[in-house]
């Protein structure tokens, strides 16, 4: 893979970054009938593949929660969003339909449960440090006020910027979103940047809606 564009510091171990620029191709890409049948398969796949009862015994998932409980956090209390993701699913909804980058995202993370995040350009500034969360550290997430201390944590020059449990404010995704960072928190043990990149250019060869700029690993 090609050296990355920009320095990330990587203060928790075990744990490798999957990194891949998407820029829509078209306005169409919302109304992309493969779009939707590909989120449709990711949903049935993972159904077929997962029982949930079973789910913490998955290598990939039990991989997680080691790393999530050596940065501090009980994955239990606060679960990896690739799980939850899962566990949604599982309990018979598919993955929703959100915005298209969005829906690529959430497909990557459910085939390879890790925790996935698309951040809109122009929101966030490199360098990047990942580290466990600090007291008195914390942002509005998608799902309100969130106390960052003790997560695993990505942070830009701007402040705490994401974390693999749930999403921050500013860099989400909107209806304007045209161009956005996709980041996968892989366990480096049981999943390789090389499978997060086969596995995600498959997705846009299958549903076009978006180009891929460029992929690494760090």
């Amino acid at each position: 893979m090609p050296q990355a564009p920009f320095e990330v510091t990587k203060e928790l171990t075990g744990w490798s970054l999957f990194w891949a620029g998407l820029k829509l191709r078209s306005p169409d890409s919302w109304s992309s009938e493969q779009l939707r049948e590909m989120v449709v398969q990711v949903s049935r796949d993972a159904r077929d593949s997962y029982r949930i009862a079973a789910l913490a015994q998955v290598p990939t998932v039990a991989a997680l929660r080691k790393l999530f409980r050596e940065a501090g956090c009980d994955p239990t209390r606060y679960r990896p969003s690739s799980e939850a993701l899962l566990r949604r699913i599982l309990k018979g909804g598919d993955i929703p339909q959100i915005h298209p980058l969005v829906d690529l995202n959430n497909c990557l993370s459910a085939r390879l449960a890790v925790p996935c995040c698309v951040m809109t350009v122009g929101t966030f500034q490199a360098p990047f440090v990942f580290r466990q969360g600090r007291a008195g550290e914390h942002y509005e997430s998608l799902r309100g006020p969130f106390n960052l201390e003790k997560k695993p944590l990505l942070v830009d020059t701007l402040g705490p910027l994401d974390a693999p449990i749930t999403g921050s404010e500013r860099v989400k995704v909107t209806e304007e979103t045209l161009e956005a960072w996709l980041v996968a928190y892989l366990p480096a043990a049981e999943v390789s940047g090389e499978e997060a990149q086969d596995l995600l250019s498959g997705y846009l060869g299958q549903a076009p809606v978006a180009e891929l700029s460029f992929a690494l690993t760090t």
